[in-house]
């Protein structure tokens, strides 16, 4: 969450500063400013709002100062600048809060993604030097702290400071007196450095970047960079130089465009057929051969050191947040399905504070889209200053979960621009079942046969993805008669209780709906006192074991009146009497089936906020990457 921009080159910064901004939106926001360093000095615009408040202040500030003569210094001309989207943890979102925050000076300006959680000690001894305080945020004390240990080196300042500061951050910091350089720094929240001809930029994340260079600087915890147009170098916290690899981003500006779709999320609904392929087709080696030479099917998990080695574990342990958990829910099915092993799904936020019993055989699988989600990321040091090793999976090359575990599985996703995520989780869901069916596989518990029927079922699932997605427009109709309905809950059983619990998370991200999911057989053990005619149950029954199960509860809902609706298979009559409303997708064995009923839940859910007048790409009060608690 919050987003950071900074640029030092030839050109004017300030329509770099807001164009990358822009870039950072689906990050959430509440304000936005820009500090720019020009030849008035520094000068630094903040606004409550949408970043077109801030663009609308700049541009009448530009126009002010040419109407009063002052064209020959142009506000906000300079070519070296830092700009900020704020999430407000720390004071409520205003003008003054938003970021940058200058010194007592103004001669130093700060940008800051994270929390500095002993800025209130800081901010006592600030005070009693002096300092008088403007804003009531955190950040602000960095600034001060920053200009306390300023004697004319700019780097030598920001490393004193940094000793005194707990927390986590991202840093983009100027200063009027060294008009060649721009300061970067992280400790547990994203920061990528991007390198181009005679100019170089820094940005929370590779969206912002990518209309002036794809190579780019991944910034590891507790680096700092030093900017100047012509180069970049890099020290540790010690400030020792740091050599640093460069990286190559192979995706472009044009795949984080809407691509002719309303919005971003509907887009990236429709992108989950061709994500699926991509994260499936290179794990997958064909069989070849013929006669006695000929070999079946396999997966290729050699990115995960996928060995011998595995089959001395005696449990999977899948750790995640958010969406990501309700894939790890899925893992935890998938793993005592198909390689019989004892696995659980922890919610990282809970685990990283319970002191977790750790054993030296587990496998330790770690999910998150970004890669940069702050009680994830707690959740695998925990793992690993436990001696356990770690697998992560996840979205984003580069990325600090990508960096700090043992070994890595990507989806291959593609860039999800929508606050509500997708296709990351039907990649990551994909991701698991790999893994799980190789692990049924070494240990036994799957034979080959069973294998090369699973892999046939799963490299169907693109094209069946693909064929539910053509029901969207039942799904938009059904979605303008039940927009309205103030509860909806989602009932299921096994995987599809998974799905139920993403299904719900998304309906109310988005439309803001009250919306709840519950294993169908806990209904009577409460959640069925809700249920009247304001109420919407989906039913999710692929588990066709359950069927007669799932009749009953349906009935229950309906005889109190809720409205009730079926997502199951596309032949499969068993509850046209009971249900109110069917949605069909194709055959697939039970245990895939949540890459396909998943898909009209989140196109309902899209509709839903369309219809409530919200925009779905950019939920109130949420954020793309939470990288603070």
């Amino acid at each position: 969450m919050c987003g950071i921009v900074g640029y030092i080159g030839v050109k004017e910064a300030t329509p770099v500063l807001l164009k990358g901004l822009k870039k950072l939106e689906y990050r959430g926001y509440d304000s936005a400013g820009i500090a720019v360093l020009g030849a008035g000095g520094l000068e630094v615009c903040k606004s409550k709002g949408a970043l077109n408040k801030l663009e609308e202040k700049v541009s009448a500030l530009s126009a002010q100062a040419s109407q009063t003569g002052g064209a020959s210094k142009k506000p906000f001309g300079g070519t070296l600048g830092i700009g900020h989207t704020r999430w407000a943890t720390h004071g409520e979102p205003s003008d003054i809060n938003s970021h940058p925050h200058t010194d007592i000076s103004g001669k130093i300006a700060v940008v800051h993604n994270g929390i500095i959680e002993n800025h209130r000690k800081l901010k006592e001894w600030l005070a009693g030097r002096g300092v008088v305080f403007r804003s009531e945020t955190d950040t602000e004390v960095i600034a001060h702290l920053i200009n306390y240990y300023y004697a004319g080196e700019l780097l030598v300042a920001v490393q004193a400071a940094l000793k005194r500061l707990e927390g986590s951050y991202a840093l983009g910091i100027i200063c009027e007196n060294d008009r060649d350089h721009i300061i970067a720094v992280r400790k547990e929240s994203p920061l990528v450095i991007g390198r181009g001809g005679g100019e170089n930029l820094i940005a929370s994340d590779v969206p912002a970047l990518l209309e002036y260079t794809r190579d780019v600087y991944y910034l590891d915890d507790r680096e700092i960079a030093v900017l100047s147009k012509d180069k970049v170098e890099f020290y540790n916290e010690e400030g020792e130089r740091v050599q640093k690899t460069l990286s190559h981003v192979d995706w472009d500006a044009g795949a984080a465009e809407k691509g002719g779709y309303e919005h971003f999320m509907l887009k990236e609904i429709n992108e989950q057929p061709k994500a699926l392929t991509d994260t499936l087709r290179p794990r997958i080696i064909p069989a070849g051969g013929t006669g006695a030479m000929a070999s079946s099917r396999s997966v290729n998990l050699a990115e995960i050191g996928f060995d011998k080695s595995w089959a001395e574990a005696r449990r999977v342990v899948l750790c995640a947040c958010g969406t990501a958990w309700h894939a790890a829910m899925v893992g935890k099915y998938a793993f005592e399905y198909f390689a019989r092993i004892p696995s659980d799904a922890e919610i990282a936020s809970e685990y990283r504070y319970r002191n977790p019993i750790f054993n030296p055989s587990d496998i330790f699988i770690i999910i998150s889209q970004s890669g940069e989600t702050a009680d994830t990321l707690a959740a695998l040091r925990l793992a690993k200053k436990n001696g356990g090793r770690v697998i992560a999976i996840t979205n984003v090359l580069g990325s600090t979960l990508a960096r700090e575990a043992d070994l890595v599985m990507y989806t291959w996703a593609g860039p999800e621009i929508a606050v509500a995520s997708t296709k990351a989780f039907t990649t990551q869901l994909m991701c698991v079942y790999l893994i799980a069916l190789q692990f049924g596989l070494l240990r036994g518990n799957l034979d080959q046969a069973g294998l090369d029927h699973y892999i046939e079922a799963l490299e169907k699932i693109p094209t069946q993805a693909e064929a539910v997605l053509k029901s969207k427009e039942t799904i938009q109709r059904f979605a303008s008669l039940c927009f309205n309905k103030s509860k909806v809950f989602f009932i299921g059983r096994l995987f599809d209780y998974a799905v139920s619990l993403e299904s719900a998370l998304k309906l109310k991200e988005i439309s803001y709906t009250h919306s709840e999911a519950f294993a169908a057989g806990e209904l009577k053990h409460g959640p069925i006192a809700l249920a009247d005619e304001s109420t919407l149950v989906t039913a999710l029954c692929t588990q066709e074991a359950l069927f007669d199960k799932m009749d009953s509860n349906i009935k229950e809902v309906k005889a109190r009146g809720a409205s009730t609706v079926v997502i199951t298979y596309d032949d499969v009559h068993h509850f046209d009497e009971s249900a109110d409303t069917v949605f069909r997708i194709p055959r697939t064995p039970d245990c895939f089936t949540p890459m396909l009923s998943v898909i009209p839940c989140q196109l309902y859910a899209y509709y839903c906020s369309v219809l409530r007048g919200n925009d779905p790409d950019k939920p109130r009060n949420l954020a793309k990457s939470v990288t603070v608690e």
